[in-house]
């Protein structure tokens, strides 16, 4: 079973202008949509597009997070979540000209949430994968994944995280299946400037080097970089007009796991991960089966080779 776990969800709420935002003065919108929100929902949402099983896992609260809990039951997503007093946070995403997005701190969590959060976890199996993914909610420890990662493994299943900075480093140690950094955050890893690919192929290396499994680096527009053992492989991004940033990232993982969890082929799932990540790219929201099915054919995966 795929568990994806968002500690902050929240329902998004996208606004499309008539003309460019104008502070200090009246604006209309020309249309809008609420939709779940959140990294590792996202990932479920795509699974679920995938018919692969899964549950979404986190804490959600309040009359928002029960409408976020309706929409995900609509799309036939599974959801175990944690109940918890205050509300679930709203995100707005303003598109036009620039997208420009307004994001809430989100709900105070308690010791208590964390402890109930933990009872849904004792489901856990051996080689289950948990996919940890997203910001964390006030109230909770500044190791709350590590701790998070701890509990997974004494469970002897497997994890993803999708995170930055120092807790990805962090959880480098302990394993994961699969880390997903773009470029800016490899180069925030590890302080550095990247430019082309053969320098983004070394550090790629060295996620792998500090305990990673497989890692994919999406280069956005660029195509993602596949690492495996001691290959490196490359895609280019299908031919396509960017309409929506938002969720192609968490589009990838849902690609990649729920390829790999069918016939554990590691460039399968890469190839899966660049179709859903690149479908999402192209759709005002998440994109649906049918809009990857369209895209895989077009995804070329080759061997890089050192110049």
């Amino acid at each position: 079973m795929i568990y994806t776990v968002t500690l902050n969800p929240s329902i998004d709420y996208v606004i499309y202008p008539n003309s460019p935002i104008k502070l200090g003065q009246l604006n209309r919108i020309e249309k809008d949509q609420k939709s779940p929100g959140g990294k590792g929902i996202n990932v479920s949402r795509i699974l679920t597009q995938l018919e692969t099983e899964n549950k979404a896992l986190g804490f959600v609260g309040g009359h928002i997070g029960q409408l976020l809990i309706e929409q995900l039951h609509d799309e036939h997503v599974e959801t175990d979540f944690t109940p918890i007093e205050a509300d679930t946070r709203i995100n707005v995403k303003i598109k036009g000209g620039q997208e420009t997005e307004i994001n809430d701190d989100g709900p105070l969590i308690t010791e208590a949430d964390s402890q109930h959060f933990y009872q849904k976890l004792d489901q856990l199996k051996e080689n289950d994968l948990v996919v940890i993914a997203g910001s964390k909610p006030k109230g909770l420890s500044e190791d709350y994944y590590q701790r998070l990662i701890d509990y997974v493994k004494r469970k002897n299943a497997d994890f993803i995280i999708d995170t930055t900075g120092e807790e990805l480093q962090m959880a480098l140690a302990q394993n994961p299946l699969l880390v997903k950094p773009n470029i800016h955050e490899l180069e925030d890893l590890y302080d550095v400037r990247l430019d082309g690919l053969s320098d983004i192929v070394p550090y790629g290396r060295k996620m792998l080097e500090a305990g990673a499994k497989y890692a994919i680096i999406s280069l956005g527009g660029d195509g993602a970089l596949f690492f495996m053992g001691d290959d490196v492989y490359y895609s280019a991004a299908p031919e396509g007009q960017l309409v929506n940033s938002v969720g192609s990232g968490d589009s990838m993982i849902g690609g990649f796991i729920g390829e790999f969890q069918k016939a554990r082929n590691p460039l399968a799932a890469f190839k899966m991960s660049l179709a859903c990540g690149s479908a999402t790219a192209f759709k005002e929201d998440l994109a649906q089966k049918a809009d990857i099915d369209a895209l895989l054919p077009k995804i070329k995966v080759e061997k890089w080779e050192e110049k």
